[in-house]
């Protein structure tokens, strides 16, 4: 089992990093905390979970131990495959997530794009009791909710990267936006632009 990797980014895009150790190139899907700080140094470290099925093998990547945690208790829902853990910790924070879980937040849960109302609360029933006070207070996990706004699915993971690197919600967006508006196109281009303005 490859449970942690550290190297150089070699290639990105749309979320997956070729991470090179030890003159092996890894190809990670990661999530968007991770994505966006691999693209910001051009190198770190993952914390990786190994999915070996008959038809591949896949690598996903966290940025934390904590956020693998939160996956691999998501992915042992029946109908969350580790694409849609992935996409639950791209659209959430550690702490979003569980205090959801813990409030019944049916309503916040299906906003992660692909999830239904049913797996959703699936998840609420199967990993209620399994969410700890500790994933509840993560960073991200008691701010406010934020009244909602039209953004594409490609700013809001721009926005959700930037706010694993502490940035607050609101100057993310601020961020993202000024980045397109100076021709920003990719998420890596939105990203990195982002990053020197902050």
């Amino acid at each position: 089992m490859i449970g942690y990797i550290s190297g150089k980014v070699l290639h990105s895009s749309d979320g997956v990093v070729l991470l090179e150790n030890g003159g092996v190139g890894y190809e990670v899907l990661c999530s968007g905390a991770l994505y966006a700080k691999l693209l910001s140094a051009g190198r770190g470290e993952a914390y990786t979970y190994l999915q070996v099925r008959e038809d591949g093998v896949s690598l996903f990547g966290f940025v934390s131990p904590e956020e693998k945690s939160m996956f691999l208790k998501l992915v042992s829902v029946s109908g969350v495959g580790p694409k849609m853990g992935i996409a639950i910790l791209s659209s959430m924070s550690v702490g979003d997530i569980a205090v959801a879980i813990a409030g019944s937040d049916v309503k916040q849960l299906t906003a992660v794009k692909g999830l239904g109302k049913k797996t959703a609360e699936r998840i609420i029933l199967e990993l209620r009791e399994k969410v700890s006070a500790s994933e509840m207070t993560e960073k991200g996990g008691a701010k406010p909710p934020v009244p909602a706004e039209k953004i594409s699915d490609k700013e809001e993971d721009a926005v959700v990267g930037l706010m694993s690197l502490g940035y607050t919600r609101a100057e993310s967006v601020r961020a993202v936006r000024r980045a397109e508006e100076a021709g920003a196109e990719s998420m890596e281009e939105i990203i990195m632009a982002a990053l020197k303005n902050m």
